[in-house]
């Protein structure tokens, strides 16, 4: 009977075992799968991007269809580059960022403040139903609102806003989400004390939290940092240099939707594709860093 019994035993580890290898093995499999369509996206942007790459595309503007056509037949590098779609972005962002982060860092402050309110509630609510709302809609809002009635005019600053919108709700949620992972009793000790509620907020909460909140914004930066369809409403583009916001101004998406229409472009969009990756990687990458920090 003892003898039965181990047998037995033995048969059902060894199932055991076989089961725990075939699982393994699917989820190998299916991780292999998952990551695949990113490896093969990175490689074919490093293929054909490299070739492009240098200090002249970095700091000299788009180059007309002409100048392209002609080195295209010559078999030379496409000459120019895309600093108009650089500065351009960057303009847009620290604006829309100037914008955003005072108002969601402040909105994430109340709905932790007031949990359970119906304002906080409702407030939560838009909030997530924004998160979800198409970008071309957001550009059409921000055509619709400075577009037609500020600047009378396509520009940066109508670019910025609609970015802005899009920002918005993740830094929120990333606020309120943060605060809420700080214990109470830090904030109990702080008014004990006597120190001003305005105070326990910026000197406390908002230090403490701080990590967190960098965190969320990051994300924001890096999710509009390649959006094109709010800019098609807003910016425009432009093929020179432009640092007023109050005028159309490039955007490295946008460079890369003109350079589709253009054959003899195709080789900048490579190029440009690999840069704006490599940015919104290395973004990712630092909020990772922040994230595992804070924890």
């Amino acid at each position: 009977m003892d003898t039965l019994n181990i047998h037995k035993s033995q048969d059902h580890s060894s199932r055991r075992m076989l089961k725990d290898k075939i699982v393994l093995g699917v989820v190998i499999l299916l991780s292999i799968i998952t990551i695949s369509p990113i490896i093969l996206i990175i490689s074919k942007l490093v293929a054909k991007g490299y070739k492009q790459i240098s200090l002249e595309f970095l700091i000299q503007n788009t180059p007309d269809t002409y100048e392209a056509m002609t080195a295209v037949a010559n078999g030379e590098t496409i000459p120019g580059g895309i600093a108009n779609g650089i500065i351009g972005t960057l303009l847009m962002v620290v604006v829309a960022a100037v914008i955003a982060i005072p108002v969601g860092v402040l909105t994430g402050i109340f709905l932790y403040e007031n949990q359970g309110k119906f304002i906080a509630n409702f407030t939560r609510n838009i909030t997530d139903i924004l998160m979800g709302v198409p970008s071309i809609v957001l550009g059409l809002i921000s055509y619709l609102w400075i577009v037609k009635h500020i600047t009378m005019g396509y520009s940066a600053l109508a670019g910025s806003v609609s970015l802005s919108i899009m920002m918005l709700p993740m830094i929120v949620r990333s606020t309120e989400e943060t605060l809420k992972m700080i214990p109470q009793t830090l904030k109990e000790a702080a008014l004990a004390l006597g120190v001003p509620y305005h105070k326990v907020i910026l000197k406390v909460l908002v230090p403490t939290g701080f990590s967190g909140l960098l965190t969320g914004i990051l994300l924001g930066i890096s999710r509009i940092l390649g959006e094109t369809a709010p800019l098609m409403l807003t910016a425009l583009g432009s093929s020179i240099i432009n640092l007023d916001i109050t005028k159309p101004t490039s955007a490295v998406p946008l460079l890369i939707w003109e350079f589709y229409n253009d054959p003899n472009m195709i080789d900048l969009i490579w190029s440009s594709s690999l840069l704006l990756m490599a940015i919104v990687l290395i973004l990712n990458i630092v909020s990772k860093q922040i994230v595992a920090k804070r924890k």
